[in-house]
């Protein structure tokens, strides 16, 4: 096997003369190639980064919970001490605190600015719950809060990751299915590209013929050049795609999804696969069209 693909990649000289190594074909091979995988780069990282997203927040979402007390200014201090000593009491929960004004402002302050004056609004208590490994009975939970606590509306934030789980899902396959357009327009091209150049090569392949040429040579020539070109240009696609991603801003706390586009880690070592997955389509698409142009012209 090393064998044969080093004997494909060094090819003929003579059967190479039937293929022009410059031209429009050669150019729209290289450049069709290249923009491919640039695009392909960033449907991948797009698709990682999507994961890790959702990833992430459900993580942060899946062991805390809120509790709202509303009430009248005189009872929120007693509804909270209340609440606070329901959720102590409560298997499954590891910590139970109210939020202050600082925090309930900072909660606020993406939605209205950091003006706003928390102090002078019927905003309601806010508790964070902390929940252990086990978890906790949330029905039994809000049935014991219910009848101690009126004012008080329990939220275990599954309403929040479900839609991100799918949405995750969602997107994955978008991913996907980007990826597969793309591979599936880079074989429309080479498809086309091949056609021209065997179409432009008419004489040399009646001459090649003449002299006792199969047309299993003449494709042979025909597929090594083409896919090298794919190679070539999916190689220089994939690395500028990896440097626009590597140049994109870094994920942090207040930069939202763009900042977090990229790869990390062994994730970095996936966009290396474009180039080959790309000779492995010219190959295809390039030996179809060839031997299917051959056998018109016999």
């Amino acid at each position: 096997m090393p064998a044969r693909i080093l004997a494909f990649v060094v090819g003929d000289s003579q059967a190479d003369r039937a293929v022009p190594p410059t031209g429009f074909t050669a150019r729209l091979t290289v450049f069709t190639s290249a923009a491919m995988a640039f695009l392909a780069v960033f449907a991948l990282a797009l698709s990682m980064a999507t994961g890790r997203l959702a990833s992430r927040w459900s993580a942060e979402l899946a062991r805390s919970s809120t509790l709202r007390i509303s009430a009248p200014d005189d009872q929120i201090a007693g509804q909270t001490a209340a609440a606070l000593e329901v959720l102590r009491t409560t298997p499954g929960i590891a910590t139970a605190r109210p939020l202050d004004g600082g925090e309930a402002r900072a909660l606020l302050e993406p939605w209205f600015g950091p003006d706003l004056p928390v102090e002078s609004l019927p905003i309601p208590q806010l508790v964070e719950i902390v929940e252990t490994g086990d978890g906790y009975d949330t029905t039994g939970l809000r049935a014991r809060l219910q009848a101690e606590v009126p004012g008080a509306v329990l939220d275990d934030h599954t309403r929040w990751r479900q839609p991100l789980v799918e949405a995750a899902g969602r997107l994955r396959m978008l991913g996907i299915a980007a990826i597969l357009l793309i591979a599936a327009s880079t074989a429309a091209m080479i498809t086309l590209a091949a056609q021209a150049a065997l179409t432009a090569n008419d004489q040399v392949i009646r001459v090649l013929r003449l002299v006792g040429a199969q047309d299993a040579y003449i494709a042979r020539a025909f597929v090594r050049r083409f896919t090298l070109r794919a190679l070539t240009g999916a190689a220089a696609g994939t690395l500028a795609g990896m440097a626009a991603i590597w140049l994109l801003p870094r994920a942090d706390a207040a930069g939202g999804f763009l900042t977090g586009l990229g790869f990390q880690g062994i994730g970095w070592l996936l966009p290396v696969v474009i180039p080959p997955l790309a000779a492995i389509t010219a190959f295809l698409a390039t030996r179809w069209a060839a031997i299917r142009t051959l056998r018109a012209k016999s």
